[in-house]
């Protein structure tokens, strides 16, 4: 039996995949959401989700995927590894992800990757209307000629709109690497740092990804002093209070207490050299 279904719950509470399902809205992660859906909607091109490691971004783009991916006007794309060494690999890759390597033929050039790419943006999105919407995650990998690509194909629009709609999702030290490609940095439309979350929203954190496990609402796990001892240790970032909170429970149910407190969080803290 898992540690979890001894607790009563359904699910595991406090893993680190980016379930959309454990998305949890803090301020943040609302504000940029909604925001990304006006970008979006309105096709008008480039925005940079940027925040360090552990806040929250892979649960986000695929929160964002999971609510445009029905929709029949908007085609959803994902590239959850953007290394490549050259421009032509990442061409190649690209040529995969938004599902065309039947329009290659043998032997292609550089020129024939874009020709096929410029193509498939033009018959979506103006012969089709469809809304387009490429998500890079881990962006910072990218290099500098991957990065020039992008910014080719966001150079492709209407009078009124972007064909592309490409969402950057990426740790700070995009940011400056981005600034040095000027024709590139002022494409930008929506540029937000997402940041920890308070103390407040720790405790929310904990409560709904409890509840989404199926733990009942009226019962309470963690006491007041845990939670701010996971927020002391955590720094607010997400992937921290999962881990500290999934070894907490496992620690419950070796110790003859019904609620973890201070003293099992400090345990774990201890234990895990978190």
């Amino acid at each position: 039996m898992s540690y979890y279904s001894a607790l009563g719950m359904k699910k595991e509470p406090f893993s680190n995949s980016p379930d959309p399902e454990f998305f949890f809205e803090s301020n943040e992660h609302k504000a940029v959401l909604t925001r990304l859906l006006i970008e979006i909607r309105l096709r008008r091109g480039l925005s940079v989700i940027l925040g360090d490691v552990g806040v929250g971004k892979t649960t986000l783009s695929r929160k964002l995927f999971q609510m445009l991916k029905e929709r029949p006007d908007i085609l959803f794309f994902m590239v959850l590894d953007p290394t490549a060494e050259s421009e032509e690999l990442f061409l190649e890759s690209l040529v995969r992800t938004f599902n065309l390597p039947d329009d290659i033929g043998d032997s292609p050039t550089i020129l024939d990757y874009k020709e096929v790419i410029k193509k498939f943006l033009f018959q979506k999105g103006v012969e089709e209307n469809k809304t387009i919407v490429l998500v890079v995650d881990e962006a910072q990998k990218l290099n500098s000629s991957s990065l020039e690509t992008l910014r080719v194909l966001l150079n492709y629009e209407t009078n009124d709109f972007k064909l592309l709609q490409l969402v950057l999702f990426g740790q700070l030290e995009l940011l400056p690497r981005i600034k040095e490609i000027k024709n590139f940095y002022d494409r930008i439309v929506l540029k937000y740092v997402i940041n920890p979350l308070d103390e407040f929203e720790t405790r929310d954190l904990i409560d709904f990804r409890l509840k989404q496990s199926g733990f009942s609402p009226e019962m309470k796990l963690f006491t007041d002093e845990a939670v701010s001892e996971v927020y002391r240790y955590s720094q607010g970032y997400p992937r921290r209070i999962n881990l500290i909170c999934h070894n907490s429970l496992r620690n419950l149910l070796m110790s003859s207490k019904t609620l973890i407190d201070g003293a099992i969080i400090r345990e774990v803290i201890t234990m895990s050299a978190i």
